[in-house]
C-alpha cells in the first residue's frame, strides 16, 4: 500500500518525476528565501511581490501566447520594478514600505488578472493563477532547476553579508555605505526570479506558500540559522512529496500548501520553541 501510493506513480510516470523535480528544486531555494524574508521581519513581501509580477507575465502572455521565455522575463521585469517604485515611495514619503507595496501588488493583481482577461480564458487565467504542476515540461523543469541551482550559489558566496544585513545594518553602513543597499537589491531580485520560477509550478497565488509556510515553521523548531535552512528545505521537500502523491484525488498545487500549513500550526502547537498547546493546557 505504501509502496503504491508513495513511490509507484514516480516510477511508473514521467510528468509525476518532473513534477517532483521541480517542486524538490523549488523547496530547496525558495525555503531559504524565506528564512531570509523571516528574519528581516518582510515575510508578507513575497506575497506581495509574487502578486507583482502578473501583470509582467500578462503582458508577456498577450505578446507570444504561452511562451515561458516571454511570461517569465515580463514577470521578472515587473517585480523588479515594482520593488524599485515601492522602496521609493517609501523613502519619499511619510509611507512605510509594506504599506508602499500593499498599495501596488494589489494594483498589478488587477491590472493582471484584466490583461489575461482581455485575450485568454478562463483556463488560461487559472493556470496562472494557480499554477498546472502536474502539466510541467522538460523546458520548464530545465528553467527551475536552473534558477534554484543559481539561487543557491548567490546564496552561499553571499551568505555572511545577508546574514549580517538581516541583523545588524548599521555595522555595515559603517563599513561600506552601499553594501546594505547592494545585498538589499540583490536579494529582493532572488525573491522576484524564485517567484517567476514559482509560477510555472504553484501559480502566482500559491507560489509564496511554499516559501514562507516551511520556514515559519522551522522557526519554531531550530534553534540556528543553519538548522532553520536545513529544516525548511526538508520539510519543504517533504510536503511536496507527500501531496504529489495524493495528487489523484486531490488538486497538486493547493494540496502542497494544503499539506505545508498543516506543517505550520503542527509547528505552532507543538514546536520545541513554540509549544503552545503545553502553554495552554498550564494556563487552563
Amino acid at each position: 500500500m505504501i509502496w503504491h501510493l508513495f513511490f509507484q506513480p514516480f516510477i511508473e510516470y514521467g510528468f509525476m518525476r518532473r513534477a517532483l523535480a521541480v517542486c524538490l528544486a523549488l523547496s530547496v531555494s525558495t525555503t531559504a528565501l524565506g528564512v531570509f524574508l523571516q528574519l528581516r521581519r518582510m515575510s508578507l513581501m513575497g506575497d506581495a511581490l509574487s502578486h507583482a509580477i502578473l501583470p509582467g507575465v500578462a503582458v508577456g502572455y498577450l505578446l507570444s501566447g504561452m511562451s515561458l521565455l516571454a511570461m517569465s522575463c515580463g514577470g521578472f521585469i515587473a517585480g523588479i520594478l515594482v520593488a524599485l517604485v515601492a522602496g521609493f515611495v517609501s523613502r519619499r514619503t511619510p509611507l512605510k514600505e509594506d504599506a508602499s507595496f500593499a498599495g501596488f501588488y494589489l494594483g498589478s493583481l488587477a491590472l493582471g488578472v484584466t490583461l489575461v482577461s482581455l485575450r485568454g480564458s478562463n483556463v488560461d487565467l487559472l493556470h496562472l493563477l494557480f499554477g498546472s504542476i502536474l502539466a510541467v515540461d522538460i523546458d520548464s523543469a530545465w528553467f527551475v532547476a536552473g534558477v534554484c541551482a543559481f539561487t543557491l550559489l548567490i546564496l552561499a558566496i553571499f551568505y555572511r553579508g545577508l546574514v549580517t544585513e538581516a541583523f545588524d545594518t548599521a555595522w555595515l553602513q559603517v563599513n561600506a555605505r552601499w553594501l546594505p543597499a547592494l545585498l538589499h537589491g540583490l536579494f529582493l531580485a532572488l525573491l522576484v526570479l524564485n517567484l517567476v520560477a514559482g509560477f510555472q509550478v504553484l501559480g502566482t497565488l500559491m507560489a509564496v506558500g511554499l516559501m514562507m509556510l516551511p520556514a515559519v515553521a522551522a522557526r519554531c523548531w531550530a534553534r540556528t540559522l543553519p538548522g532553520m535552512l536545513l529544516f525548511a528545505g526538508a520539510s519543504g521537500a517533504c510536503c511536496a512529496w507527500l501531496s504529489l502523491s495524493w495528487s489523484a484525488s486531490l488538486p497538486a498545487g493547493p494540496a502542497i500548501v494544503l499539506t505545508a500549513s498543516a506543517l505550520f500550526f503542527f509547528s505552532v502547537l507543538c514546536g520545541s520553541r513554540s509549544r503552545l498547546a503545553a502553554s495552554l493546557r498550564a494556563h487552563f
